[in-house]
């Protein structure tokens, strides 16, 4: 098969090669897949460089999630009870090593979910984290009611997309920040009531303006650094700041006596962490976005489809934020 390859550590546009190599056999608790579809995230470009917190030693297949049709399966590989069977489509993340950017990859069972019939393998992955992210952000962490003001920062990349459409969906009144005219546009298009191009809008004046000086209820933060200073002044009286990443680099700090003088709550996001400390929520968790996105209340917003040969291009554009949504790769075309 025919599997991107990493062979020394450095940035992916310049470092990865198109090798032919065995397919890789499904450990207990995996199962192999033919690849249709994986998602691109910044997190695989960080381990290509060798500075992601999970590291790899070359050679590897980059990818960490991916969809598609299984073709092999592991002992003992099962999900939710059930076990997995050759034939079924499953996404979910990969094996270390063995990841989706091939034209066959190894998914561990237990991180894994079925895709349901009417949802095809590119729109699954696409979903799978940022949507699921979301759903653990708003509901399990976030409690988030009808009714409630959010503001999602970010809100044209892949997480921040999914917040806008899920926040909308739960009957929520949603101002989307992002950086410039072309992705204040995107916020517009995927529901938002107001938009706010925060390169050239002072984001704190303009929320308060559109809230009559309340702020509002939740925050969806994937952001930090800066960004989490202003947002943090924006949380109305017993709202919630949601942490949900640092995409642009510093990890920043709250004083205490200002989360005490407006009675706020700082609400850390950890999707992954719940699979070793309480893997319960993830069925309901894909139920309840596969349902949505069934019924018609959201949709992902994919940016790029690319092939074999774009995903040296595909990775260097959203390195250098050039994306919007999610950027696909699928080696069928």
């Amino acid at each position: 098969m025919k599997a991107w390859q990493i062979h020394e550590l450095g940035d992916p546009w310049d470092k990865l090669s198109l090798d032919e190599v065995p397919s890789p056999e499904p450990r207990p608790g995996q199962v192999r897949v033919a690849v249709e579809g994986s998602d691109l995230n910044f997190a695989d470009i960080l381990q290509c460089q060798g500075t992601y917190q999970v590291k790899l030693d070359p050679p590897f297949t980059p990818g960490m999630n991916t969809a598609g049709t299984i073709v092999a399966v592991g002992d003992g590989a099962t999900v939710g009870g059930k076990t997995l069977e050759v034939g079924q489509r499953v996404t979910g993340s990969t094996a270390a090593g063995f990841g989706g950017y091939a034209e066959e990859a190894i998914i561990e069972a237990a991180n894994c979910a079925v895709i349901p019939d009417g949802v095809d393998s590119v729109t699954a992955v696409s979903m799978h984290v940022t949507y699921g992210t979301t759903w653990f952000a708003l509901h399990q962490r976030g409690n988030l009611q009808p009714g409630e003001t959010v503001l999602v920062l970010a809100a044209a990349g892949g997480v921040g997309s999914s917040a806008v459409q899920m926040a909308k969906a739960h009957g929520c009144w949603v101002i989307a920040a992002a950086g410039g005219a072309e992705k204040k546009a995107v916020c517009t298009e995927l529901g938002a009531d107001v938009a706010i191009d925060y390169t050239n809008e002072d984001l704190y004046e303009r929320v308060m303006a559109e809230t009559d000086g309340r702020g509002v209820d939740v925050i969806y933060d994937p952001v930090g650094s800066d960004y989490f200073d202003v947002a943090r002044r924006l949380v109305a009286w017993e709202g919630r700041l949601l942490v949900v990443g640092f995409a642009a680099g510093r990890i920043p700090q709250a004083p205490m006596n200002h989360l005490l003088v407006k009675n706020y709550s700082l609400v850390g996001v950890h999707m992954g962490g719940y699979r070793v400390a309480d893997p319960a929520p993830f069925q309901q968790c894909y139920d309840d976005v596969y349902q949505l996105l069934l019924d018609g209340k959201i949709e992902p917003l994919i940016s790029q489809h690319i092939g074999l040969d774009g995903l040296k291009g595909g990775l260097k554009d959203l390195a250098d934020r050039k994306t919007t949504g999610r950027v696909v790769f699928d080696p069928r075309t």
